[in-house]
């Protein structure tokens, strides 16, 4: 299996896309300096101070868990006040990039999806009209992730074994005979097989729409025991056929794991 990529290898390739560059800038000039900087403007200094603490992040090349400087040196550094730094960390924190640990001071956090996810679901759950719509988009998001990464992944998993997998699958079945609904087992073979692109961000993505399709499929279909094994044997296909390094007959398996939702919800 191939090794994560570097935090400074990934950076420079960042740095080599135009649009990325951009995005970058958007926290120039570096803060946490030795030079002495103007106060940060009084217009929006929340989302200012927020920013300056992003820069200190990627300039530093911080990873999850490493620590923050203190409010006093980010007072100072910044020239806002310490309610401008504690409301900024706040705000950091609720889209955790910032984990705020009372006594010991912050820390950078998981960068997670988790925000992403809970903005999603309220907003499918507010906008009734269009459920079935919304949920369409995440289905085919689903399907488009799983079929995009077919060649890399059934690549890494060709001529390997997997046991745990296997008893997943076999979980998946025994629950489908049973006319039984296999969430878990479901969300463990996806996670399972993405670990082989060695890609947190992709996991994370992966994790994050299948959440959103869960929080919404039971109240749209109660899902007969025929199309829970329908789908139950598609994984088991999709198991086997990557491990045999087929990935014509994968893209097949994939597609059929997605078949009865495509009737469901009337998708191309």
């Amino acid at each position: 299996m191939k090794r994560p990529c570097s935090i400074s290898g990934t950076i420079n390739r960042m740095l080599s896309d135009k649009s990325a560059q951009l995005l970058l800038e958007k926290f120039s000039p570096p803060t946490m300096s030795e030079k002495p900087r103007e106060p940060i403007s009084s217009v929006n200094r929340s989302f200012a101070t927020m920013d300056a603490i992003k820069s200190y992040i990627l300039h530093h090349e911080l990873k999850p868990g490493d620590p923050l400087p203190s409010e006093a040196t980010l007072c100072a550094d910044l020239q806002v006040s310490r309610s401008s730094v504690r409301e900024a960390l706040r705000k950091l924190e609720a889209l955790d990039i910032v984990r705020v640990q009372q006594g010991r001071g912050s820390f950078v956090g998981k960068m997670s999806l988790e925000p992403m996810v809970e903005t999603l679901v309220l907003r499918f759950a507010l906008d009734a009209r269009s459920g079935t719509e919304s949920l369409r988009q995440v289905v085919c998001t689903r399907r488009f992730l799983d079929l995009g990464v077919a060649d890399s992944l059934v690549a890494a998993m060709k001529g390997t074994s997997n046991p745990e997998l296997e008893k997943v699958v076999e979980k998946m079945i025994a629950k489908a005979t049973r006319g039984e609904k296999f969430m878990d087992e479901d969300m463990a073979f996806h996670s399972g097989l993405m670990a082989y692109l060695d890609n947190e961000l992709l996991s994370q993505l992966n994790a994050a729409m299948w959440l959103i399709h869960q929080t919404f499929i039971p109240e749209l279909d109660p899902q007969s025991a025929e199309s829970l094994l329908l789908t139950a044997r598609a994984h088991e296909r999709m198991l086997i056929t990557a491990q045999n390094g087929d990935v014509g007959a994968y893209r097949e398996a994939v597609i059929d794991h997605y078949e009865p939702l495509v009737s469901l919800l009337e998708m191309d």
